[in-house]
């Protein structure tokens, strides 16, 4: 096969994208018309967003989210037939990490495929290098319970294996519980327990601060619907 699947980062918010994604990507960009994307709507404001003059009705949209079929998805393998490129645009952020463009990203390969990851902001990363964390061994968990008990009990894991393994602990909270996830971290890790909040990243109001959890408690914070990566690391 001739199809190339090429891996298009998003913005990680209303940041001038100028700052984030280099002239190559607009460059690729503007020679798809095929995008798998988790989000219609935001893909096709992101593709405004970068290259205005592109036109709108000329895109062919398919869905990739959380809630696409393993049969849905293979289906998806019938645009590499087509010869023609292809764009994979995730919500935010990096397409295949944490995100589940991966699952076309894999069939590509089983399909001869060739695959291109562009480049673009990736929050877990600017996180872990802002964090002044462990960047040799680290691990990403996405979301952790909502439940209050069971999250006691992973938030607790997870300082036990930082410690153990001397790693830095990656995961990440819907907008609006931001506050109480931090509160949560506050309350079940051992007070010299360093935690790391990255909020808004990229953007204007970016906020990275890294403090002992007893230090957290003294300070005064609110990042409510502010998109945040949260990090730990337990010595």
């Amino acid at each position: 096969m001739n199809s190339k699947l090429y891996l298009i980062p998003n913005l990680l918010g209303n940041d001038d994208f100028r700052k984030s994604l280099p002239d190559f990507n607009l460059k690729i960009v503007n020679q798809i018309q095929i995008f798998v994307v988790e989000n219609e709507k935001s893909a096709r404001r992101f593709i405004k967003t970068i290259l205005p003059e592109k036109k709108q009705s000329e895109l062919e949209i398919h869905i990739l989210d959380k809630d696409t079929s393993v049969k849905e998805v293979h289906d998806l393998t019938q645009l590499f037939k087509r010869n023609e490129p292809i764009g994979i645009i995730s919500e935010a952020g990096l397409p295949a990490v944490a995100d589940p463009g991966s699952k076309l990203v894999r069939l590509a390969h089983q399909n001869g495929v060739q695959v291109f990851p562009l480049v673009g902001p990736s929050s877990i990363l600017l996180a872990l290098m802002a964090s002044g964390m462990n960047g040799q061994q680290f691990s990403f968990h996405g979301y952790l319970p909502i439940d209050k008990l069971e999250r006691k009990k992973v938030i607790q894991r997870l300082e036990q294996e930082s410690r153990k393994n001397n790693s830095t602990q990656i995961f990440m909270e819907t907008p609006y519980r931001n506050n109480q996830l931090l509160q949560d971290l506050i309350q079940f890790c051992q007070p010299s327990t360093s935690i790391c909040v990255a909020a808004n990243l990229t953007m204007d109001d970016e906020f990275v601060w890294t403090a002992s959890a007893k230090e957290w408690a003294q300070k005064k914070t609110d990042f409510h619907k502010k998109p945040a990566i949260f990090l730990l690391e337990s010595y």
